[in-house]
């Protein structure tokens, strides 16, 4: 296990560097309740007093619920400002134009609400001088499991080395609330999506592999291929050389 005091001091160090480095004087997140939001959320406020979380329901049943009553919970245990931003009526403007001229999958549907969130949030940061702060973690980024230009879209990340499990024992040492540790990991994409259900694969059974190098080759082979297909997701923007 990680010496996670350690770990903290030198995230929040990490933070400031960068802030000072800069010429910002403040940091947005967003704040959407779950356990990625959570730590980045106490480690940026350690960091940053002017540190702002945003909470930014869309379209899911689940984002007006235990959702926001999450966010909220963290929010106020660790004193970070809050500000909701509505981002259903934005959505659903969106999917009525582009019907109007293509077919929407289920895919294309599915992004919409993060890359919106990349929005508001870049709104935000442009207008307050802030840095947008990334929540992703190693687990998620390894197999792709984040939206292109969406929660992939930040200016630093201070948790992107942290498997799904190091994450929750982080947490834990920083005695975030229960209901954080206790949630099922859901980027709530849909109502009754799961984070595991849509990988195929358990956060165990993929931190495991990360972690040790080891697994039943079936496990191995689903995660490895996972990480081949989402390859142009870590890959930077692909541009002409001259010959």
């Amino acid at each position: 296990m990680r010496d996670y005091a350690q770990e903290f001091e030198n995230r929040v160090q990490f933070i400031k560097d960068l802030l000072r480095e800069s010429g910002t004087t403040g940091i947005v997140y967003g704040n959407s309740g779950g356990k990625d939001s959570a730590l980045v959320g106490i480690l940026c406020k350690a960091a940053c007093e002017n540190t702002v979380g945003v909470i930014m329901p869309c379209s899911s049943k689940r984002n007006y619920g235990i959702d926001m009553q999450d966010a909220n919970t963290v929010a106020y245990q660790y004193q970070i400002e809050t500000r909701t931003v509505d981002l259903s009526p934005v959505k659903e403007a969106a999917i009525a134009q582009l019907r109007s001229v293509i077919s929407l999958n289920q895919q294309a549907l599915s992004n919409l609400a993060p890359r919106l969130r990349m929005l508001t949030l870049y709104a935000i940061a442009a207008a307050e001088n802030r840095l947008v702060a990334g929540t992703g973690n190693r687990s998620e980024a390894y197999v792709g499991y984040f939206t292109k230009w969406g929660d992939g879209a930040h200016d630093f990340n201070p948790i992107a080395d942290l498997t799904v499990t190091e994450i929750y024992e982080f947490l834990r040492f920083l005695k975030a609330p229960e209901c954080i540790l206790n949630k099922a990991p859901s980027a709530a994409l849909y109502d009754g999506q799961t984070d595991e259900g849509e990988m195929g694969l358990t956060y165990r059974e993929l931190d495991h592999y990360l972690l040790t190098g080891e697994g039943d080759s079936q496990t191995i082979a689903a995660i490895e291929r996972l990480h081949s297909l989402s390859e142009h997701k870590r890959s930077g923007i692909v541009v002409f050389q001259k010959v």
